[in-house]
């Protein structure tokens, strides 16, 4: 594909856009590809494919084709256009299915009738010719094509007119008098041709063979036809191939269209249009869209919930309380608080040798249950419906599929995720273990007090003790160390606290944390890629359409 864009991109150097709109129309068909119907981004590729390679080809010449009915003078049309009665290989109309080129300047236009598919033997040059006649100037650069019968019983002749109708830069189309009604060139070519108009002309011939008095309104009711056609203003010439009449008219026309240089530009702008315009009709026009962070915060959320996150942060917040207030708090009361179980351990959460990440068996996690899981589900699809509104039902139902493409890996993958988060529940904070020291230290004065007392009891020398303030230093010792140790623990509830609720909030940030990557990954990040498909889309579009 890079390759056949460069010659759009040359194109665009010679002053004209089609490179670009063969661009975005490129884009456009890549984005779509596996989200809208594949034949219809088949026949935009091939739009794609037959652009970029036109333009790779000769631009000094312009392919003419001539398409008409069985007896309608096609033929002899060509022939009366070229000046040229045409030997044994090209004079008359081949019985094969292959059309007849005739070629005004054969320089570059090798590579361009190769592509057109025309063998040698089907192919005459007027420059090689010793004709210098004004017509023969005046198509300079003309590549005239003698299509088959578009009607004719061969299928291979339908093949090969359609086969060039698609590849032809301007089209001539022949109508004979007693048949230019004929529903099968309207329905079949000329109407769903209605986007090309510029790059047709059709010519009534035999005319010689109607009154003159009935003569314009012929070509009056011709041109109805092809209003009908949505096509009301291709030029309508009337002529006689047999008798010369009206030639140097169409001559003049397809010289000037010519001699304009836009007729393959002209065709190939209308080739993109109309793919583009297909798609377009298939992708609609819904502004584009990409996921709001609050959507995807109420997903995470749900999934959190989903996983046990709530209970979890709520029994570290208690592990820590617990484990600080058992550090902090009197030692000889707080030892009563290793009767109670870790809050963790309540929850059957397996702390491991390093007693900072859970480990186990997939049953240590508060499990999800019915409910929770069906809120996972509906809040995946409530994401999809929300960011899908409004999208044609081809991307809506690739954003819903790309949603709920992995939801069944969801409830693993979060497990396992939250399994390796480092809830950090276990280790104490410096200014506990100080305060542990200290406790220690009160123990050790209030039963020092007390063995003092009871000795200095015991030898009766209760009255020699040394005192402070009027009490004695072994009382106070004892009385201080206990009173101190319970005022200490009293202050420290605040500082425990503050400690568990700061261990919570940092336990429940990295939980959600690998529940978003979770989440990220299984489902925000597809149906993100989908909006970004259907925003390529759309861009490429309008450059192909602008």
């Amino acid at each position: 594909m890079t390759s056949l864009l460069e010659g759009a991109r040359k194109l665009v150097t010679r002053g004209t856009d089609v490179g670009a709109r063969i661009e975005g129309l490129a884009t456009a068909t890549e984005a779509a590809r596996g989200r809208l119907d594949d034949e219809l981004v088949d026949r935009a590729a091939t739009v794609v494919d037959r652009g970029a390679s036109r333009l790779r080809l000769s631009a000094h010449h312009t392919v003419v084709g001539i398409a008409g009915a069985t007896g309608s003078g096609k033929s002899s049309t060509f022939n009366a256009l070229t000046g040229l009665e045409l030997s044994a290989v090209g004079v008359r109309r081949p019985t094969t299915s292959w059309a007849t080129a005739c070629v005004w300047g054969t320089e570059g236009a090798a590579e361009l009738l190769e592509w057109l598919g025309i063998p040698p033997r089907h192919q005459t040059t007027r420059d090689s010719m010793l004709d210098t006649r004004r017509e023969s100037n005046a198509l300079e650069g003309v590549v005239l094509l003698d299509l088959p019968d578009h009607d004719s019983t061969e299928v291979a002749h339908h093949l090969e007119v359609d086969r060039l109708v698609a590849l032809a830069d301007m089209f001539v189309w022949v109508l004979d008098p007693q048949k230019y009604a004929d529903a099968a060139i309207h329905d079949r070519y000329l109407a769903p041709l209605r986007s090309h108009s510029e790059v047709m002309v059709v010519v009534l011939n035999h005319i010689d063979t109607v009154p003159e008095d009935r003569r314009d309104a012929m070509v009056e009711d011709v041109r109805r036809l092809l209003a009908a056609d949505g096509i009301p203003d291709v030029p309508v010439i009337p002529i006689s191939a047999r008798h010369g009449l009206g030639l140097d008219s169409l001559r003049e026309e397809i010289g000037r269209r010519v001699a304009d240089k836009r007729m393959t530009a002209g065709r190939i702008e209308a080739d993109v249009r109309a793919a583009a315009a297909e798609l377009r009709a298939a992708a609609g026009d819904a502004p584009t869209r990409t996921l709001s962070t609050d959507r995807v915060a109420a997903l995470d959320s749900a999934l959190a919930e989903a996983a046990g996150v709530p209970a979890i942060v709520e029994a570290v917040e208690r592990s820590a309380r617990w484990r600080a207030g058992r550090a902090t708090g009197w030692p000889l009361i707080s030892w009563t608080s290793r009767l109670r179980p870790d809050p963790l351990k309540k929850l059957e959460l397996d702390l491991g040798a390093d007693a900072r990440t859970l480990r186990g068996s997939g049953t240590a996690l508060p499990q999800a249950t019915a409910v929770q899981r069906a809120r996972i589900d509906s809040e995946v699809r409530a994401l999809a419906d929300d960011v899908s509104q409004g999208l044609a039902t081809p991307f809506a139902e690739s954003v819903r599929a790309a949603s709920t493409a992995r939801l069944d890996e969801v409830g693993d993958r979060i497990d396992t995720a939250v399994r390796g988060v480092d809830l950090d529940a276990t280790r104490l904070p410096v200014w506990a273990g100080a305060v542990r020291v200290l406790q220690w230290l009160l123990v050790l004065a209030a039963l020092g007090g007390a063995a003092w007392s009871v000795a200095a009891l015991a030898s009766g020398g209760l009255s020699d003790l040394p005192r402070a303030g009027g009490v004695a230093l072994p009382l106070l010792l004892l009385g201080g160390g206990v009173v101190l140790g319970v005022l200490l623990a009293l202050l420290c509830r605040g500082l425990v606290s503050a400690t568990a609720r700061s261990r919570a909030a940092a336990a429940d940030g990295r939980l959600r944390a690998a529940v978003s990557e979770v989440s990220a990954e299984l489902v925000v990040a597809p149906v993100q890629a989908e909006l970004t498909a259907y925003t390529a889309v759309r861009t490429g579009l309008d450059r192909a359409l602008a």
